[in-house]
């Protein structure tokens, strides 16, 4: 089977640092601490009710220091900087008060090299126009989307040079 031309960018490795932005009830936090056995998945969520059923569901990744849960916004992300080697927001970017400074944060916090993936099923509400002219005004590269099962999926790159990110 033929996979999306993004996959490539999306693969996980086992010692990924990996941030998930609105992870909701946290079955995405659970998938990601499973395959990234060696690395850490930290997430953050505005909603205190998201984070309660999140953290009863991850209690063990939370137990053995591999997961990391904040309440918080996604414009004020309380990360260092180039930390991450990956982010993914899935059906929650619609959401965010402003979308621009939330991708420029997210930014801020991943590696150079580092990717950041926006997933959107069919029912998330989010329309395809716009999105990859924002990430690129975020400062991402190598944007790209990819319909997936119905959803669809837009991906870019964090080029930011090593001079920048040390800044």
């Amino acid at each position: 089977m033929d996979r999306p031309a993004g996959h490539r960018i999306a693969r996980r490795q086992p010692n990924d640092r990996v941030l998930e932005i609105g992870f909701g009830p946290g079955v995405g936090i659970e998938l990601l601490a499973d395959s990234v056995s060696l690395g850490k998945v930290a997430g953050i969520d505005p909603s205190e009710e998201m984070l309660e059923q999140t953290k009863d569901r991850n209690a063990t990744g939370i137990a053995t220091g591999r997961v990391e849960l904040l309440r918080g916004s996604v414009e004020r992300l309380p990360f260092e900087k180039a930390m991450f080697d990956k982010a993914l927001a899935i059906n929650s970017m619609q959401v965010w008060p402003d979308a621009l400074a939330g991708l420029q944060e997210t930014r801020r916090v991943l590696k150079p090299g580092g990717t950041v993936l926006l997933g959107f099923t069919r029912y998330s509400g989010q329309q395809k126009e716009g999105l990859t002219e924002i990430l690129m005004a975020a400062g991402f590269a190598d944007v790209r989307m990819v319909d997936v099962d119905g959803g669809f999926c837009v991906f870019g790159t964090n080029l930011v040079g090593t001079e920048e990110a040390a800044i």
